[in-house]
């Protein structure tokens, strides 16, 4: 008998493997592959919960920074020192610290300098020789108050590339051990930073607009340590949160702005400016602070010295930039928030920026963005949201933007929208944007889509989202680089892919398998959870799916952490019993290494239409998929996908029409 049963087990083993590699034959979908249990490589922790919130010992560190700079614009030199209040809240005891020193990607003889290609690259320095990098005068450790030793420390350092690494004289003590870090810095500011940060020159002035400007310290986490991965100017950043003071030192008749609350208006703006910014900060309408007429007036400019100190506090934040001008054009409006508190939209540009649906428009834009993110999502948190003209396309920073001064009209608003949308991610959540690119730049595009659409009923309203079958061709290529690579990794051309594809799969989920208010819940959540903090992928995955309560690791796996396609088609029709009058048998195939779920419409000889919807459990355990629609007569047509919903790779095999037509 046992003998019977094992000859019977073997002969449907065999069976069951000729069958599934005779329907596997043209299919290159592998749904033990697609469904593999256990998508988490790494299991929880007291830090990260299986739930996707931080755990109940969630640690991270903190910087809190003393700065004062002054600007020379003679020379474009930034020089300056700061004192870095360091909090060690991990459970480890630091032997050195490590800090960024990013200027150092404009040294001639940098890593980033050493990899751009002959062609060119938007990183870099566009050609520029200069003498770049941090000039480093001093290290210093600041006693503590209450310790034996009442002088300030020499400490040694070295610098690797964008690293410096400050050796301790002894260690920092784990779980709460402070120490004070001083540095004396300098550099000269390139032309064009790596679109990040550079210098405009106007018919009234030059505008720097200056960002990677201070010594910053490096994330120590409970994931990797130390985050120490180079700058070389395509990967961005990965900062502690901490509270900034500010001091700025710049000619008088320039305008400086920066991230965070001005402490000394009166030192630094006239009286006509200063009743000004009082009818802004009541006005939902723009209100000009310093109009176009009156850039080259001296009238528009405290008088008394040849510099003046501007003086700037931010709470609460990863980083600061800031901007410094004679040329700026200023003007505002307040901003509104749903708890009843209110925030200021600032614009700075040059004449050559103004008229023609261009700038004028750029606190409009800032203040809707901020508004509707705010309503939406999480409620802005920075006193100031402000956007200034310069020669970078479009960076982000703590309360501000940095957008090209020519951007007009749709252009305008789409990088205003963008750049402002990165306060969410990641300035208030605070993914490491060095490895996981799309975890800032994919979820800011999706959640842009959302603001376009609603912004002034639809002014620069897109169709991106309803039809996508296009986006097959440039998001699921074959030789693309899945989403999870690092930005670093990335090929120049294809880092469009942290934005858009990233964007789209967020659309698929949200409308084709969780729902809109599935996904709206779990996504709000999932920024609730992590505001101030650092999520990993795995803590964005785990809240989507414990929020919504789906089990989404065929999602990720498809979209995420492979370059697999989407190809379903309809493979075949015929009748019930051979009677049309029974009912229709409906065959569709899943052609590629992606599952979704299934939308057809059917077309019956008497053009009547009939929509049917299947889950994507369908291919849990098949390849090919027949299913019943009840009908009395012929089918003339099957569709799958018949609105271009899904960015499927063929669309030649999503339709089958009769042969009698």
């Amino acid at each position: 008998m046992m003998k019977k049963l094992f000859n019977c087990l073997i002969a449907l083993l065999l069976i069951s493997h000729i069958a599934y590699s005779q329907t596997n034959n043209d299919s290159s979908y592998d749904y033990v592959k697609a469904f593999k249990t256990d998508f988490y490589s790494s299991s929880p922790t007291e830090y990260r919960s299986v739930s996707g919130k931080p755990g109940h010992k969630y640690w991270q560190n903190r910087a809190d920074y003393n700065i004062t700079v002054e600007l020379d614009t003679l020379s474009d030199i930034v020089m300056g020192k700061e004192i870095i209040r360091y909090t060690n809240n991990s459970p480890d005891e630091l032997d050195f610290l490590w800090l960024h020193v990013d200027q150092n990607l404009f040294k001639e003889e940098s890593r980033g300098n050493a990899i751009i290609p002959i062609d060119g690259s938007r990183n870099g320095s566009k050609g520029q020789k200069l003498d770049g990098g941090f000039k480093i005068s001093a290290v210093q450790i600041i006693p503590e108050r209450g310790s034996k030793s009442r002088s300030i420390i020499d400490v040694e350092y070295e610098v690797y590339d964008t690293r410096m690494k400050v050796i301790l004289p002894e260690p920092l003590k784990a779980n709460g051990g402070k120490l004070s870090l001083k540095i004396d810095f300098s550099f000269l500011s390139p032309d064009y930073g790596s679109d990040r940060m550079g210098i405009l020159r106007t018919d009234n002035g030059k505008i720097y607009t200056i960002a990677q400007w201070y010594p910053r310290m490096c994330v120590y986490d409970d994931l990797r340590g130390w985050n120490i991965l180079p700058y070389t100017g395509q990967g961005e950043f990965y900062l502690e949160y901490g509270d900034f003071n500010v001091n700025i030192t710049a000619p008088s008749d320039h305008i400086v702005l920066c991230s965070g609350e001005l402490l000394n208006p009166l030192e630094t703006y006239t009286l006509e400016q200063l009743n000004r910014w009082e009818q802004a900060k009541a006005s939902d309408e723009t209100v000009m602070i310093r109009a176009p007429e009156e850039i080259n007036d001296p009238g528009s400019r405290p008088t008394n010295s040849e510099m003046i100190t501007w003086r700037f506090k931010m709470e609460n934040a990863r980083d600061v930039a800031w901007a410094s001008s004679s040329a700026f054009i200023l003007d505002a409006a307040r901003i509104n928030l749903p708890s009843g508190k209110s925030s200021m939209a600032i614009s700075a540009y040059p004449i050559e920026s103004y008229g023609n649906n261009a700038w004028e428009r750029s606190t409009e834009y800032t203040k809707a963005s901020v508004e509707h993110y705010s309503e939406r999502w999480f409620e802005y948190p920075y006193t100031t949201a402000i956007n200034i003209a310069g020669n970078v396309k479009g960076m982000e920073y703590p309360a501000v933007s940095f957008c090209y001064y020519n951007s007009k009209g749709a252009g305008l608003w789409g990088v205003t929208d963008h750049e402002f949308g990165h306060n969410w991610f990641p300035m208030i959540v605070g993914s490491n944007e060095r490895l996981y690119g799309w975890m800032d730049e994919g979820f800011n595009t999706l959640i842009n889509y959302f603001s376009t659409q609603a912004f002034n009923n639809g002014e620069y309203k897109t169709r991106i989202g309803e039809s996508l079958r296009y986006a097959a061709y440039m998001f699921t290529k074959e030789g693309l680089e899945p989403i999870i690579t690092a930005p670093d990794n990335l090929i120049e051309a294809n880092m469009g892919l942290q934005y858009y594809k990233t964007g789209m799969f967020l659309l698929l989920l949200r409308k084709h398998v969780l729902g809109p208010k599935r996904f709206d819940d779990a996504f709000r959540s999932y920024i609730h959870r992590w505001a101030y903090k650092h999520p990993s992928p795995d803590d964005f995955f785990r809240t989507m799916e414990d929020v919504s309560g789906e089990d989404l690791g065929w999602f990720w796996r498809s979209w995420v952490m492979n370059n697999w396609q989407l190809d379903q088609a309809v493979t075949g029709v015929k009748y019930v019993d051979e009677k049309p009058e029974n009912g229709a048998i409906i065959t569709i195939k899943n052609m590629k290494e992606i599952p979704m779920p299934v939308k057809l419409e059917i077309t019956t000889a008497s053009d009547k239409k009939m929509e049917v919807k299947l889950p994507v459990e369908i291919w849990k355990k098949n390849i090919e998929w027949s299913f019943v629609v009840e009908t009395n007569e012929k089918i003339k047509k099957v569709e799958v996908d018949p609105k271009y919903e899904y960015p499927d790779i063929n669309g030649k095999n999503n339709i089958w029409i009769s042969s009698e037509d």
